[in-house]
């Protein structure tokens, strides 16, 4: 018998999708410093933000980490290092709108993901959606580049940057099924601040002479849409379905066009406006399509 939640985790994935809402505007707000860095600096005071509880309750749990669980977690790492540096460089050309609701397209690119590794079926639904969704894309793409070739090419990271997080999970999730949640994440952030800083490195981005300002922004990445929106979303699973949670992240846009309207003066579109509503209502019957698929082959299964 599950015993009760000790918090409704309903209100716990509301608090996640505000959390993860926050965390475009955070980024736009550390203008002054590459994308690179900010990834950089979010992903080390993840890190150490876990390090004690690591070295306190999971330290041993790395002895018993295998070599194909090292590479797919590093390989992980390193795809989500590409996801952040995409994504928020996107932000430096495009606006928050389309910014993130294009890199919320990631649950598409996942399961063409499958198809193409695993040969996974669509269903018509599946189908119909993800060509709702990509028209919202378009028209979202077209409106940018009326406004401005650099706002285009914005919209292509953000969607490169759903690319590379989609590789991040399904690299990392056959990892994720024998480790421990704080285990595999602190693993993975670890590898990915490391790939960041030697990207720095080498592009001789400075890791200094930022305003104050922007060392709170830092922290408040680490913080807010990464433990009080990602790990709460893992809590969350426990008692919700997945479906639920990926419906969720859905509105992620809607509260991160809201707060970059009050705290950042962005306005909305026209183009933004239909596009995103296109692609949203796309994802939306996108998710609900394939957990009612899921939901079918499970129950086949126990009939067997």
């Amino acid at each position: 018998m599950m015993r009760l939640p000790p918090f409704n985790p309903y209100a716990a994935v509301t608090i996640g999708v505000t959390a993860v809402s926050t965390s475009a505007i955070l980024v736009k707000l550390a203008d002054s410093a590459p994308a690179a860095i900010i990834a950089n600096y979010r992903l080390l005071f993840a890190v150490l933000i876990m390090l004690p509880v690591i070295l306190l309750k999971y330290r041993q749990e790395f002895r018993l980490i295998t070599k194909k669980n090292w590479l797919l977690s590093i390989l992980a790492g390193i795809f989500l290092a590409m996801h952040f540096i995409l994504w928020f460089e996107s932000l430096n050309y495009t606006s928050v709108a389309s910014s993130v609701v294009l890199v919320t397209m990631q649950p598409i690119f996942a399961f063409l993901g499958t198809y193409i590794l695993f040969r996974e079926r669509f269903s018509y639904g599946a189908i119909i959606s993800m060509i709702i969704a990509l028209f919202g894309s378009i028209i979202i793409g077209m409106g940018d580049f009326r406004l401005s070739g650099m706002a285009l090419f914005g919209d292509i990271l953000a969607l490169l940057g759903a690319i590379a997080v989609t590789v991040y999970f399904l690299s990392g999730q056959s990892a994720r099924k024998h480790l421990s949640l704080m285990t595999y994440t602190f693993i993975v952030y670890s590898v990915s601040s490391i790939a960041l800083t030697l990207y720095n490195m080498v592009l001789q981005n400075p890791f200094f002479g930022y305003p104050a300002d922007h060392w709170w922004v830092f922290l408040a990445l680490a913080i807010f849409p990464t433990f009080f929106g990602h790990t709460l979303f893992n809590w969350a699973l426990k008692w919700v379905s997945a479906s639920t949670i990926s419906m969720a992240v859905v509105f992620e846009p809607i509260g991160a066009s809201i707060l970059a309207y009050f705290i950042l003066g962005e306005s909305l579109t026209w183009s933004q406006l239909l596009g995103g509503t296109i692609v949203l209502f796309g994802l939306f019957l996108f998710i609900k399509s394939t957990s009612r698929k899921n939901m079918v082959t499970i129950s086949r299964k126990a009939q067997k």
